[in-house]
């Protein structure tokens, strides 16, 4: 048995990293169904472990759908760096701090704020639909770099809903159709699961077979969403969005309030 998993058990979890890669690349929020079926499949593991094992299938996924983002749609390089960078570095440092604090209170802020940001884009039907000139380019990279140390923060702590918070900044902040926040929420995500990946595998190690294993089946589920995410648009990437937004709304609900 690989890593004491039976045959059934392995392909549930390869299903599971194809579904997650696809959600993930079209509107984020993979890590909703990866993370607790990893964490169900390996209940006295290290959590953080698991969750650093997890992401590093997630890194085949979200790097491919980037490549495929990147070949179809032109985004700004300057503001992709601005956000990369501090993206990276609040990554790592959330890492570093996952297993030594408590994130309820973190994500107790993040709930709310995603119920406001949820019923605000459900009510505002061409919020995303096209590209907004909302602010200066060099005030849309301040604001770019901030929100990116902030979500990588988050993911390097917590993880799930890190595409879906990527994508809340870059389209009602940020002014991006949905289809161009895509585009770069995968980049930026692609950075903070890599950061995470470095430090914990550093720190208190992956099981690496298995998550490059599970990582051929993300990277298909990646491949896959993107691909349909550019060829039916924003309009679809926003109804997409809605959903996967309204499951994490539950899923933080549940953990924070009834588990």
């Amino acid at each position: 048995m690989f890593y004491d998993l039976s045959a059934i058990n392995l392909a549930l979890l390869g299903l599971a990293m194809f579904s997650a890669g696809f959600v993930d690349a079209i509107a984020g929020g993979g890590g909703l169904i990866q993370t607790p079926a990893m964490l169900l499949s390996f209940p006295d593991r290290n959590p953080v472990s698991v969750v650093a094992t997890s992401k590093t299938a997630a890194f085949f996924g979200t790097t491919t759908a980037a490549i495929k983002y990147r070949q179809s749609i032109k985004t700004n390089p300057r503001l992709l760096l601005a956000m990369v960078v501090p993206a990276f570095i609040g990554a790592c440092f959330g890492s570093l701090l996952a297993s030594h604090i408590s994130p309820e209170s973190f994500k107790s802020s993040i709930f709310f704020m995603m119920i406001a940001i949820f019923v605000y884009t459900l009510f505002k039907p061409d919020l995303g639909k096209i590209h907004v000139e909302k602010h200066s380019p060099r005030k849309l990279m301040v604001i770019g770099a901030l929100a990116a140390a902030v979500i990588g923060f988050y993911d390097g702590l917590i993880g799930p809903g890190t595409g879906t918070m990527l994508m809340i900044a870059l389209v009602a902040v940020m002014g991006f159709a949905f289809v161009g926040a895509s585009a770069i929420a995968k980049v930026v995500n692609a950075t903070t699961n890599l950061a995470s990946i470095i430090v914990v595998g550093f720190r208190i190690g992956i099981m690496w077979k298995l998550g490059l294993l599970l990582g051929i089946a993300n990277l298909a589920g990646g491949y896959a969403g993107s691909h349909m995410a550019i060829k039916k648009g924003s309009g679809f990437i926003r109804i997409f969005y809605l959903i996967v937004t309204g499951l994490l709304i539950v899923r933080l609900g549940y953990s924070l309030y009834i588990e």
